[in-house]
């Protein structure tokens, strides 16, 4: 499992999964994010006191940006809004601010949720605090969109040290984003490699790119987490079932609802003519 070990492992849906199963489970991150240096940022030249609304989707991102405003002796307006991918993510910043929700808005963790938060912004100018690598596909979209947005690196993947790791002992490892995907088959030879359980679109297709064998995938109707959909494949298994490898699907409904926005957009900002006198 490419996620740490729980606090409480009693308490984890995996714990009784593994029970059930009669599974051993070993956590073994395969990444660790660490803040960019004052110098990076000011190399991106972009100043946080001409923006008016912060984009936050992790709290590394969060803790990054605060570091780099008093490394910078910034002090960030009371006025500063903030939208947050998530609850989780929104709560975090009170470990920096005063938690006030009229100007704290955070949407459900999906990308149609967080975009039309976004778009109900849309007056507002924007820095977008982006983790490396990112997905381009917020950034274009908001491009797309013509709002007013300053995306910002705050925040840097990098590979964990996987030197007492033998893939061949597991049977099946579970990756969380694709900067696992970029870690395992960077540091291992894809033949050495088990079959693999993704979470979350980019993280299937990054795995299915580099040529993994993907027999679990979710969130999906059928497995909306992680857990659950090991849950289907091992019960598989056990019924002597062969499991298809996980495909990429295209999603149609996202495109139309970036389209929809884009609708909206220009009915607001759509100025009538006016009438003439007679």
């Amino acid at each position: 499992m490419s996620q740490p070990k729980p606090a409480v492992i009693e308490k984890s849906p995996f714990y009784e999964f593994s029970q059930k199963n009669e599974l051993a489970i070993d956590y073994k991150p395969l990444i660790r994010v660490v803040g960019v240096s004052l110098k990076e940022f000011r190399a991106q030249r972009t100043e946080i006191l001409e923006h008016s609304t912060m984009i936050f989707s992790s709290r590394t991102t969060i803790d990054s940006f605060f570091r780099i405003c008093e490394e910078a002796r910034i002090t960030v307006p009371e006025t500063m809004k903030y939208i947050c991918n998530t609850e989780a993510v929104a709560l975090y910043l009170q470990k920096y601010i005063i938690y006030r929700k009229r100007k704290i808005s955070f949407a459900d963790g999906t990308f149609n949720s967080l975009l039309e938060l976004i778009v109900k912004h849309k007056d507002e100018k924007f820095i977008l605090a982006l983790t490396e690598p990112y997905k381009p596909e917020l950034p274009e979209t908001l491009s797309k969109l013509k709002l007013k947005v300053s995306p910002v690196v705050f925040a840097r993947t990098i590979a964990a040290d996987m030197s007492d790791m033998r893939p061949e002992d597991y049977d099946i490892i579970a990756l969380y984003s694709p900067s696992d995907v970029k870690a395992l088959v960077e540091n291992f030879d894809i033949a050495r490699l088990p079959i693999v359980a993704t979470f979350g679109e980019a993280t299937l297709r990054a795995a299915k790119e580099a040529g993994l064998r993907v027999k679990a995938s979710a969130p999906s109707p059928e497995a909306p987490s992680m857990v659950k959909a090991l849950d289907i494949y091992c019960q598989k298994l056990a019924e002597g079932l062969e499991v298809e490898d996980a495909q990429v699907k295209d999603n149609q409904d996202k495109e139309e609802f970036i389209r929809a926005q884009q609708s909206k957009l220009q009915k607001k900002t759509r100025t009538r003519t006016p009438k003439k006198s007679v």
